[in-house]
């Protein structure tokens, strides 16, 4: 009933949390809208270049976006089935004039450019980069619009090479978003995150555990949802390739750098432990430290158990063991124990994210639901965690992207991105579940 009632929040667009009296609703940052204004549009006033290589993706390929999209824009595209979508979002509501910033290798070739239920051709016949007027639209709504670019004929082995949808007219006088820098985390898309407030935060916390369930449709390549966090690392589950997906768990170093090899020998994390089949490592690139992974084929629609247990050993170290299993198995699945030297600390700073970690899969809208979060202190007390606090990443906090929503669905907290859908949820938004008063589990014995 609970994903049935997100899957339709998810379809009609609604920030929908339940118990606004207690503020438990998520809060709209949606920009206030303009009012419009009348502009006669003419081919020199296209002043808004909006870059093919941040903001726009091949429809349905993921591969042939990865191929065809690069820093210089859309290069090499020969296929008439190809839609190259953009995306904008428009605080303003008019006319809007629309170009391309491109050329063709030789010949003519022309182009279908759709705004909505409209649609303009454009002619190429220049070998070197211009501004191409294609003609005026209309945006009736505040929110985030697609600007699709298809192939209708090229004398040319391509239709043409664009770096850029060019935008004029009233709706774009009025502030428009999209991404202009840091095209990688941009196309990646916004990262966001519940972070659960502990009421007593003195105590030690030796265990976390948590429920993870993601929507049907919403399981999307690229995606990591990442059920128990900690401040050393993170615990959850992705969506690796059509074929693979895993159940990871990593611990960083202390030594901060992208580059694991330059991690000192006393600074480097230490397996202990880990379950049949899981793979250990070491990563890079986002901090560096300890990796593993369970190659797993979790499903969507099915509801999944974390538990996490962290604890110092001999004043110096700290050990953290993860363990797995469906919430219909009846025994848990060691997935590793690692130690982290030069720390001394029990869980501190318990938090869940959604992420995307494919450019190519940046345009794809992906959710999850989170619940029944519990701590438990080192006297064998269990804490529920029912507070979060909404927070994201810099992509969001830039506003290059604002495909990004969090809030409660029944019992349950969600996060929600990608796919630039309209209607985000505001920074630091206080969020509240109702408590399921009591938690049923057997601890596993811990390797």
């Amino acid at each position: 009933m609970l994903k049935k009632q997100l899957s339709i929040l998810l379809a009609i667009g609604l920030m929908g949390c339940s118990g606004a009296e207690n503020n438990k609703q998520a809060k709209s940052s949606q920009p206030a809208v303009s009012e419009q204004t009348t502009t006669v549009v003419v081919p020199n006033e296209l002043s808004v270049n909006v870059a093919i290589a941040g903001n726009s993706w091949i429809v349905n390929s993921p591969e042939k976006t990865a191929n065809l999209i690069g820093d210089k824009g859309l290069t090499n595209w020969s296929d008439s089935n190809d839609e190259i979508v953009t995306y904008v979002y428009f605080t303003q509501v008019g006319e809007l004039a629309i170009g391309l910033q491109g050329f063709v290798e030789s010949g003519l070739s022309e182009v279908e450019v759709t705004l909505g239920s409209e649609s303009k051709i454009v002619e190429f016949n220049n070998t070197t980069s211009e501004q191409i007027y294609a003609g005026n639209f209309n945006v009736g709504s505040v929110g985030y619009h697609a600007i699709t670019i298809k192939g209708l004929s090229s004398e040319a082995q391509s239709f043409a090479n664009i770096s850029d949808v060019l935008l004029g007219g009233s709706a774009a006088k009025g502030q428009l978003f999209y991404v202009k820098e840091d095209f990688y985390w941009g196309r990646r898309g916004p990262s966001v995150h519940l972070g659960y407030q502990v009421e007593d935060p003195s105590k030690d916390y030796q265990w976390f555990y948590s429920e993870l369930e993601v929507v049907s449709g919403q399981d999307i390549i690229g995606s990591y949802f990442m059920a128990n966090g900690f401040a050393e690392g993170y615990f959850g589950i992705q969506v690796n390739s059509e074929t693979e997906r895993r159940v990871l768990f990593s611990v960083w170093s202390p030594h901060v750098t992208d580059d694991p090899s330059t991690i000192p020998e006393d600074k480097r994390i230490k397996l202990l432990d880990k379950g049949e089949e899981v793979y250990s490592g070491k990563f890079g690139n986002e901090g560096s430290g300890g990796q593993s992974y369970l190659v797993y084929d979790w499903l969507a629609d099915t509801r999944y158990q974390f538990l996490l247990k962290v604890s110092p050993v001999s004043g110096t170290n700290t050990d953290y063991t993860a363990f797995f299993k469906a919430e219909s198995d009846q025994a848990w699945q060691l997935i590793a124990k690692f130690r982290r030297p030069q720390t001394s600390t029990y869980i501190k700073r318990p938090h869940s994210f959604l992420e995307n970690f494919l450019t190519e899969m940046g345009n794809q809208e992906r959710a999850a639901q989170y619940t029944n979060q519990w701590l438990r202190d080192t006297e064998g007390q269990w804490h529920e965690l029912t507070k979060a606090t909404f927070t994201y990443d810099a992509t969001a906090r830039k506003r290059s992207r604002l495909d990004y929503q969090g809030g409660v669905v029944g019992n349950e907290f969600f996060l929600r991105n990608g796919g630039f859908f309209t209607g985000n949820t505001e920074l630091g938004t206080q969020l509240e579940r109702p408590s399921n008063n009591a938690l049923s589990i057997t601890l596993p014995q811990s390797p």
